[in-house]
């Protein structure tokens, strides 16, 4: 999933024809698509549960009107709890930037800030 200065809702799906990063893992031959991708009901849609299996990706997603995966949250907070740290950045929460590259880079400075208050506190 790339970044935009848009403040549209991004589509992991959506770019069909463009390559995946290669993913973290053991050495050797990078791997370049995950085993599974977790979403929530905002992603609940037969065209992206199709789309991921034709990519031989496994759908990890609640569906509408049913309780929620059991641990999903669990799972997920990690991503939820970068992004509330990284909206404690005004420039970040509040998109200004139209060039991709300083949004971009106001991304990293921002990551880079609280890895190192965390390492911070851990050495105090």
């Amino acid at each position: 999933m790339g970044t935009s200065p848009t403040s549209r809702r991004p589509s992991p799906w959506s770019t069909a024809s463009r390559p995946s990063p290669p993913v973290a893992g053991r050495a050797g031959r990078p791997r370049r698509r995950p085993d599974a991708l977790l979403g929530d009901k905002g992603y609940d849609s037969n065209p992206n549960r199709r789309e991921l299996r034709r990519r031989v990706i496994l759908p990890v997603i609640s569906r509408r009107g049913e309780p929620d995966i059991h641990h999903l949250g669990t799972l997920r907070y990690v991503i939820e709890q970068t992004f509330a740290l990284l909206h404690q950045f005004k420039r970040l929460a509040v998109c200004w930037e139209r060039r991709l590259d300083l949004h971009n880079a106001l991304v990293s400075l921002g990551c880079a800030i609280i890895c190192w208050r965390r390492l911070k506190k851990r050495t105090q």
